[in-house]
């Protein structure tokens, strides 16, 4: 019997109908569980969604940066002050290749993961590693083209399309060479820990920041140099 006369299974079935969803956290017999924050009836939260869920939480703090410079592109497009115009620095042929080699990347990156989650720990390292390669090619062939344009007095100063377009695409650069540092710290953890938990957790999130700046890249190819190209 409860408090108010009624027999103990009544009262928790009155409760289930009044709170169908059971947002008070109360268990279907009845029973009081211990409660704190970020607990309902089978206790706290698992790591790897806790973890998950903060790691989405900086990336969409990332694609709100990204689209600040997106932004600032579209509306300095035409402001060349006289100097090149995008279809006259752009170079197809090579901007190609960085996107296939980062494409591929994002390919051999999720291989890599399905490694993991077969706890295989050397196909988990192999395709880390082409993952990186690729990564290289992207950021050495970005590079290049920088080095090019600067080469031939085509520099952020010289007009606010030209500090738009290296802000943009050497922001996605910085960050894919980060990537690429996190890439080779990730791979000595698992060659010395194996595949911990904590490691899994890491491997993850490193896979969503790779794919993330695969989708941003394919924004970039297309805005900036694509459009950019034939206008």
């Amino acid at each position: 019997m409860t408090d108010t006369g009624l027999p103990a299974s009544v009262a928790a079935l009155r409760r289930i109908r009044e709170d169908p969803h059971r947002l008070g956290h109360r268990p279907h017999d009845g029973r009081e569980p211990v409660q704190g924050i970020g607990m309902g009836t089978t206790g706290p939260a698992h790591k790897r969604i806790i973890v998950g869920y903060g790691f989405w939480i900086f990336l969409l703090s990332d694609i709100v940066m990204f689209s600040c410079f997106f932004a600032a592109f579209a509306v300095q497009r035409n402001a060349t002050a006289g100097g090149p115009t995008m279809a006259e620095i752009v170079d197809l042929p090579r901007v190609a290749i960085e996107t296939t080699a980062l494409l591929l990347s994002s390919y051999t990156c999720m291989l890599s993961f399905a490694a993991t989650n077969a706890r295989n720990v050397l196909w988990t390292q192999v395709f880390l590693f082409l993952t990186g390669l690729l990564g290289l090619v992207f950021v050495l062939l970005e590079a290049w083209e920088f080095y090019d344009l600067a080469s031939r007095g085509i520099t952020p100063q010289r007009s606010g399309m030209l500090t738009a377009f290296f802000g943009l695409v050497g922001l996605h650069g910085v960050h894919v060479t980060a990537g690429g540092l996190w890439l080779a710290t990730m791979m000595a953890q698992v060659l010395v820990k194996g595949f911990r938990r904590h490691i899994i957790h890491r491997l993850i999130c490193f896979n969503l920041f790779w794919h993330a700046l695969d989708i941003v890249w394919i924004g970039i190819f297309t805005v900036v140099y694509l459009i950019g190209s034939l206008a």
